[in-house]
């Protein structure tokens, strides 16, 4: 076993620099300008890995960003509404396409992801459709327990633009039947997420609404998607404290009503995040 890459995180890393470009915990424009400024003096080839970041085979860099987080006026943290950068740092042999590479995909698997060019568009919340969301039972029109095929008929036949799954048994890798865990579907802007029940056919479980481009879904009128982090967790604390409702703490960090199995991650739109929920059926584990 010999190192061949170390992923710098953005939040508890060290800082490290590259001539004199500081490349951890930057606001992610600024960092990509003094990148590109720094390498086109070295003559050095820049292109656009799968995050839409920067990445320099000569110098063994792909760039990367995280959610900053920051601490709030009691003393507890809280989620913000930027993204910094992080880095992974490869030798030689991984250089030329550091995540189609077998020690990172085992480290970071980005291959169901969407590449992105480099391009965050947000849709603006006016031009959004409007779902209605009925905890444990459905979002707009996909209902729990819905097949694949059910979920594309009520979403007009949209084809998924990624499809995700995994072979039951991780040590080989293709042995056993492939099972279907994610269709993403860009033109809605959702992910619909299943299990795969006992007679083999998956069931769909959970409804990831993307942040950047799916419909709106208001709980209890509070806008769910697009939001930034720190006023949308603002707005459910308050509702849970006006309403005496029980306070839970998603996988995320974000605080959701107890009971619903609702979760909101955060989804990039450049230098900024923006709420990404995920609703679910009774019994999906997060």
């Amino acid at each position: 076993m010999v190192l061949v890459a170390v992923a710098v995180d953005a939040l508890e890393g060290p800082l490290v620099r590259v001539g004199e470009v500081e490349l951890i915990g930057r606001v992610p424009c600024e960092a990509r300008a003094e990148i590109h400024e720094l390498a086109l003096r070295q003559g050095r080839a820049v292109r656009v890995n799968w995050s839409g970041d920067p990445e320099i085979a000569a110098w063994g860099l792909s760039m990367d960003t995280a959610l900053k987080w920051g601490v709030s006026a009691e003393g507890h943290l809280d989620r913000g509404e930027t993204m910094i950068t992080s880095a992974l740092f490869v030798g030689p042999d991984l250089a030329d396409d550091p995540y189609a590479s077998a020690p990172i995909m085992h480290w970071r698997d980005v291959r169901g992801l969407e590449k992105n060019p480099g391009a965050w568009p947000v849709t603006p919340d006016h031009d959004r459709a409007r779902w209605e969301w009925v905890p444990l039972e459905r979002v707009g029109p996909l209902r729990f327990g819905m097949t694949p095929p059910e979920v594309a008929a009520v979403l007009d036949g949209e084809v998924p633009a990624g499809r995700m799954g995994h072979f039951p048994f991780w040590w080989h890798a293709k042995d056993g039947e492939w099972n279907l865990c994610e269709d993403r579907f860009e033109k809605t802007g959702v992910s619909a997420l299943y299990s795969t029940c006992q007679d083999g056919i998956p069931r769909l479980g959970a409804v990831t609404v993307h942040g950047r481009t799916g419909p709106q879904v208001p709980y209890a009128g509070i806008p769910l998607v697009g939001r930034a982090p720190f006023v949308l967790d603002a707005a459910l604390f308050q509702h849970i404290e006006d309403h005496d409702l029980g306070l839970l703490f998603d996988p995320n960090g974000g605080p959701v009503p107890d009971g619903l199995n609702l979760s909101v991650s955060v989804g990039r739109a450049g230098d900024v995040a923006v709420s990404e929920p995920t609703f679910c059926a009774e019994h999906w584990e997060m």
